[in-house]
């Protein structure tokens, strides 16, 4: 056991307590270890996670990237368009966020280049989060790398404890977890305490408890590349919660307790089988019918 090993939230708070780290450096401490590696190169490691962010993300938003089923593609362009005509209701940095969330996980679907964070199915979440606090707030890049971290502290916890598999505990383990790490990466970048950042964890986890896994088709596209823009608007505002000193609390490991124990409750129709919720719609039904007949038309399907 390395010295900044860790098992749960408890310990990786009182490891970067005991020495005034951050969840970010703690982490970056951890890898050092257990890679045998320097500083430079752990830190150069997600440096190139982050370029793979922004690449993914600046192709879903100005090219018409599409699934093979046609399912989805082409929205986070729009979204993004959207936002820079000044009508968006989301105000800056949502708006921007969301866009971006789509545009990611619609590459995703289209099966380009993404970084499962923590899954595929929500890879938009956190990049989402740290590039529109890039463009909108100011933030460097070495400041979004120490976020990676971050979000990489909540993750790790995470799944040491429970699964971020949405066939095993739906899809509160994937986008919940995501936001999750986005909300506690938001709150380090914008100085808060460690303490601060488990507890928009928490916030943001705690809002999308029971969220279930029900892709259309088994196709990790609807409703899953929306609610990667609606978990990236979820995580902001879990930290500006906790920026803004609203009392929390509950310990991040139990909500992790919590979510385990709600996901192992769920029918199996409601893990990724494609048989319940939103898969189960009537409009999802034909339109499944339609695309394994060949038929791609959806005018006709709504008609």
């Amino acid at each position: 056991m390395t010295r900044y090993s860790f098992r749960n939230m408890a310990e990786l708070l009182a490891l970067a307590g005991n020495e005034g780290l951050s969840l970010a450096e703690t982490v970056i401490r951890y890898q050092m270890e257990a890679e045998g590696k320097t500083r430079d190169e752990v830190r150069a490691k997600m440096a190139g996670r982050l370029k793979i962010m922004r690449s993914a993300a600046q192709k879903g938003l100005t090219e018409d990237v599409r699934s093979q089923s046609g399912l989805v593609g082409g929205g986070g362009k729009l979204l993004e368009e959207w936002r820079r005509s000044g009508r968006g209701l989301s105000g800056t940095v949502t708006g921007r966020a969301i866009a971006i969330a789509t545009a990611v996980a619609e590459v995703n679907a289209a099966m380009g280049r993404i970084v499962a964070a923590p899954t595929a199915g929500s890879c938009g979440i956190i990049p989402g989060v740290l590039l529109s606090l890039e463009a909108e707030k100011g933030f460097m890049e070495e400041q979004l790398i120490d976020g990676l971290f971050t979000a990489a502290a909540v993750g790790m916890v995470a799944a040491k404890q429970a699964s971020l598999s949405g066939a095993a505990l739906g899809c509160q383990a994937e986008c919940g977890v995501a936001a999750a790490m986005a909300a506690a990466a938001a709150v380090e970048m914008a100085g808060g305490s460690p303490e601060q950042a488990a507890g928009a964890a928490g916030v943001a986890l705690q809002g999308l408890m029971g969220l279930v896994c029900d892709p259309v088709g088994g196709l990790v596209e609807l409703p899953c590349v929306l609610r990667n823009a609606t978990g990236a608007a979820h995580a902001l505002a879990a930290a500006d919660i906790i920026l803004a000193g609203v009392p929390y609390y509950l310990p991040f490991d139990e909500v992790i307790a919590a979510m385990v124990e709600v996901g192992s409750s769920l029918p199996a129709s409601l893990r990724e089988t494609g048989t319940g919720g939103i898969a189960a719609c009537p409009t999802a039904r034909r339109l499944v019918a339609h695309l394994f007949s060949g038929e791609k038309d959806r005018q006709r399907i709504k008609d």
